[in-house]
């Protein structure tokens, strides 16, 4: 091989590559003990397993993988398995002084490498797809039997790495006898080059220390970047089989799957990251898209959106409140006004600069939330107490350029949400407002979303930034976090005197004005998933369900047209949104696709069950299955839909509260932290004790303060002042 020339058949891919020649591989190498060190040490320190899914490098390759038809919990990258096996306190394989210290890297970057035998490469290096029954010869010899359409790495003769970053293959495997090395870095189209180039860097920092070299060629290689349609991302497990129904005892007249289809392959219980990927993938409620942070809101998520938007719009105008639009791009001068609000923000914010190749005389925020552009109007418009209250609402999308892993829904740079802006003449009026909102945010969990909720005040410490107070509602997820649910602040009176938002009041005297603001975001779609979803999927409470009612007809060439006839009269008298499943598909296929999607109900009709008048109704919620006379459905089914409502409503509020816990030692705190519950103790309100609790129990902070009080105070759990309020406590997405 003398010049690396890579071509592309695959899309959404990159390839960072390295050609080293005149190298030294060294089979009993031991001079990376501090390295290894290092590695390991920082690894422990910044990931468990259950952060490690939610990395952004990692969730790259998994969303790669899915799109291949790859089950990435069960091929993982290569980059992924080094980190998992350090985090499990595993060592890393001894096997050279190239193969080991370039591991380390890999895991350090998370970006899976390649080691390669340049001599051993015929012709040009491809990244394609896998042939069906091609072979790939593993490291150690062994062969795999590929399925056809996996993503991989071949040159014109072989398949050198299979998976685009999952495992090398023995045939071009890096020995004592190898000479010319090819490295190559594995990325996604998500990927920046600049990360790629910042691994290349210190790749050829770690050549330096093993072994005399010389770079012959680098680069990065760029796949086209194109949508790629996701194969097999819809769920069906096993068939459910109705012993004596139509579907035991004859094959349906379905022609067969037109795709081989995946279930939900993670447990809740044991890995529930893994399993919300999947579940939020599979139920098709968003997509990743290129921009790293942001995803697709698809029509299963956005009709929920929708749902809870018509609520709570109802009742914001109910109430008064009004709906406005205001600038997305908030100059930088407004933004850094209200100096505790801008420092909240800054870190987060994303700028617009250029217009064109045009650098603007003003960065502009991208609004991270709208205060400050909506009360530069406000001071414009507001002169006389007859001018309040001003009560407008927005809805919107913002965006907020955290660093941490994104989670679809739970945490995203971008997010829907409403946002009120509200102006009043005197705190009273505003405080007022502020638990009315608060009550509306509580009851479209509870009622809409079927998602218990306490509500309280945040600590001074978690209010939020340039707030007089903030309120919240909160809940507590089975996945033991807890979860800040909305939040209605009352902003007193620190904005209008940054904004100059005064009133002359009835004595014709100037006074500044009381403010509040409040919203709810999408995040309460995720956690409607993680409160209520289970091992085969979505479970959906029937008011914020796009379909509450999925007929499946069981379809015979003999018996078709009756028993299509009787569906179509069915859905024409159930009073909710009904979906009549005649897709090409079996009906154990259909079961298991709704009950992966969470519709509420599916009813179940074959040619039997229209001879006898009756139908099978199933419950996603509980399983539980009844035979129902096809007169009693529409009666049955609305029933239904309200019981499983208030079922689901109910069940999540036990579980909520048997989470939580009242400790009064700070032993007993630690313990319950371990075991991520959901705590109830006495605090002092000092902030720096505050900020102890959190950082000797890994991030256990306050939720809020339930409005809810003991009487007397005990002392605080960690300090042993005087408590002043009983707090909530809990780790929290």
């Amino acid at each position: 091989m003398e010049k690396t020339n890579i071509k592309f058949r695959a899309d959404n891919v990159k390839l960072g590559f390295i050609l080293v020649g005149n190298i030294h591989v060294a089979a009993d190498y031991r001079k990376l003990e501090k390295e290894e060190k290092d590695v390991f040490s920082e690894i422990k320190e910044k990931y468990t397993l259950e952060s490690l899914s939610k990395d952004m490098v990692c969730d790259s390759f998994r969303k790669l993988y899915w799109s291949y038809g790859m089950d990435p919990t069960k091929t993982r990258i290569s980059s992924e398995a080094l980190v998992r096996r350090i985090i499990k306190g595993e060592n890393m394989w001894n096997v050279n002084n190239i193969v080991d210290s370039l591991n380390l890297l890999s895991a350090k970057s998370r970006l899976p490498l390649g080691y390669i035998d340049a001599s051993a490469i015929k012709g040009d290096i491809i990244v394609r797809k896998a042939e069906k029954n091609e072979i790939f010869v593993k490291i150690g010899g062994s062969k795999l039997n590929c399925q056809g359409n996996e993503i991989c790495v071949a040159d014109d003769e072989k398949i050198i790495d299979y998976g685009f970053a999952t495992s090398d293959s023995d045939l071009t495997k890096v020995t004592e006898k190898t000479k010319k090395l090819l490295i190559l870095i594995y990325a996604t189209a998500e990927i920046e080059d600049s990360y790629i180039e910042g691994v290349k860097s210190e790749v050829k920092k770690m050549l330096k220390k093993i072994t005399p070299h010389d770079i012959l060629e680098e680069g990065i290689a760029h796949a086209n970047i194109s949508k790629q349609e996701v194969q097999d991302k819809k769920g069906a497990n096993a068939a459910l089989v109705r012993q004596g129904s139509d579907q035991a005892s004859s094959k349906p007249a379905a022609k067969a799957e037109k795709r081989q289809t995946l279930g939900i392959t993670a447990k809740k219980a044991e890995d529930p990251s893994e399993w919300y990927t999947q579940v939020i993938q599979k139920a098709e409620l968003a997509d990743y898209s290129l921009v790293s942070g942001c995803i697709v809101f698809m029509p299963n998520s956005y009709s929920i959106w929708e749902k809870i938007q018509y609520f709570l719009d109802q009742k914001f105008k109910k109430s008064g409140v009004k709906n406005a639009y205001f600038p997305m791009f908030i100059p930088e001068s407004l933004l850094t006004r209200e100096k505790e609000h801008v420092e909240g923000f800054t870190p987060e914010v994303a700028w617009v600069t250029h217009a064109g190749d045009s650098k603007l005389a003003e960065r502009l925020a991208v609004r991270p939330t709208s205060e400050t552009i909506m009360y530069d109007s406000y001071a414009k418009w507001i002169r006389s107490h007859n001018d309040l209250p001003l009560r407008l609402n927005q809805w919107n999308s913002v965006v907020r350029w955290e660093f941490k892993n994104p989670v679809p829904f739970l945490r995203t740079r971008e997010f829907l949400w409403q946002e009120g802006h509200t102006v009043f003449a005197t705190k009273e009026e505003a405080d007022r407002e502020v638990l009315e909102i608060l009550d509306y945010y509580a009851q479209a969990y509870e009622e809409m979303l079927a998602v218990p909720v306490i509500k309280g005040t945040k600590t001074a410490k978690e209010k939020f930034a340039g707030a007089l107070y903030t309120t919240s509602i909160e809940t507590f997820l089975p996945v033991g976090k807890a979860i800040q649910a909305s939040t209605s602040h009352c902003l007193g009176q620190n904005f209008s005197k940054a904004f100059g938002i005064t009133f002359l009041d009835a004595k014709g005297e100037k006074q500044f004005a009381w403010q509040n603001s409040w919203g709810f975001t999408t995040r309460s779609i995720g956690t409607m998933v993680m409160m209520h979803g289970d091992d085969k999927g979505l479970v959906l409470p029937p008011n914020v369900a796009n379909i509450q009612v999925a007929i499946v007809p069981i379809l015979f060439e003999a018996t078709k047209d009756i028993v299509l006839e009787k569906a179509h009269e069915l859905k024409k008298h159930i009073k909710a949104r009904v979906e009549l499943d005649t897709r090409d598909y079996s009906p154990g296929w259909k079961y298991s696709d709704w009950e992966l999607k969470g519709v509420p109900l599916r009813i179940e009709l074959g040619p039997k069950d229209v001879e006898k008048g009756s139908a099978v109704l199933a419950r996603r919620d509980t399983g539980e299955k009844l035979v129902v006379s096809l007169e009693e459905i529409p009666e049955k089914v609305k029933f239904l839909l309200e019981q499983i409502q208030k079922d689901m409503l109910e069940r999540a509020r036990k579980n909520m509260d048997n989470s939580m816990v009242h400790v009064k030692t700070w032993d007993e705190f630690v313990h319950a932290a371990k075991n991520r519950r959901w705590i109830l103790a006495f605090h002092c309100g000092d902030q720096e004790c505050e900020e102890k609790i959190k950082e000797e129990t890994e991030g256990v902070k306050a939720t809020n303060i339930p409005f809810s009080q003991p009487r007397g105070l005990d002392p605080c759990v960690k300090c042993g002042k005087l408590g002043k309020y009983q707090a909530m406590f809990a780790k929290s997405y």
